[in-house]
């Protein structure tokens, strides 16, 4: 199910996804560009609904994974949409020898969205290298992992204590630890967050928290204190 998230951009909860024991919930965001053409970040589960929700909205030229982790979903999505051009982040192709990627993602909009979704590599971490969007019409940024928040009761047992120390389960959505301490080049990461910093967010849409609507860059600015 398709749920209006602003001018021109939908998201879509998709099912939990199981890492390492965790379920993690999962979700997508469609952005419907100037010329009609859909694209389809962080793709979830491909289901009839779905689809003919997507459909509904326009053709779909461009998908989107966003870091190395979200690409469970990828073949369905080519699969359906065998015409869209698929796009990776840094080192996924190799990962992902089985998926032929018409691009690779880099710092600065691609020609087919250039104006419309900015876009930042956060370079130096070892967990995985995330591309940050910016979507300008509807002011969202869009993060995928690198920010998150579940509720208190998501987790339990020895589960809910490791979320804890990993400050996945706060007030807030914040950088989980893991990713803090992976950050072993932060001078590169505090470049690509010097470029976020300037756009004039009015909303952050995480894969795995619940969305930002009021004062989103005071919150960017906040969640990411401890690397500036």
């Amino acid at each position: 199910m398709l749920t209006d998230f602003g001018q021109e951009i939908w998201i879509s909860d998709g099912p939990n996804a199981d890492v390492f024991g965790f379920h993690y919930p999962t979700r997508m965001a469609v952005i419907r560009l100037s010329n009609g053409d859909l694209f389809i970040w962080s793709p979830v589960t491909l289901t009839h609904d779905l689809k003919a929700g997507v459909d509904a909205l326009g053709p779909v030229r461009h998908i989107v994974a966003p870091n190395s982790m979200h690409h469970l979903s990828l073949s369905e999505w080519h699969d359906a949409y065998p015409t869209a051009k698929i796009y990776a982040p840094p080192k996924l192709s190799a990962k992902r020898k089985d998926i032929h990627f018409d691009d690779v993602l880099g710092d600065g909009a691609m020609p087919d969205w250039d104006g419309e979704i900015d876009q930042v590599v956060m370079r130096g971490n070892l967990i995985t290298t995330e591309v940050v969007f910016f979507h300008i019409n509807s002011g969202t940024v869009l993060f995928t992992d690198l920010l998150q928040q579940f509720p208190d009761s998501w987790f339990t047992g020895w589960r809910k204590r490791i979320a804890k120390l990993d400050l996945m389960i706060e007030p807030e959505a914040s950088v989980p630890r893991k990713f803090r301490v992976a950050f072993v080049n932060r001078k590169a990461a505090r470049t690509a967050l010097g470029h976020i910093l300037l756009w004039p967010a009015g909303k952050v849409l995480m894969a795995h928290g619940k969305p930002v609507t009021e004062n989103a860059q005071s919150f960017v600015r906040r969640a990411f204190r401890w690397l500036t």
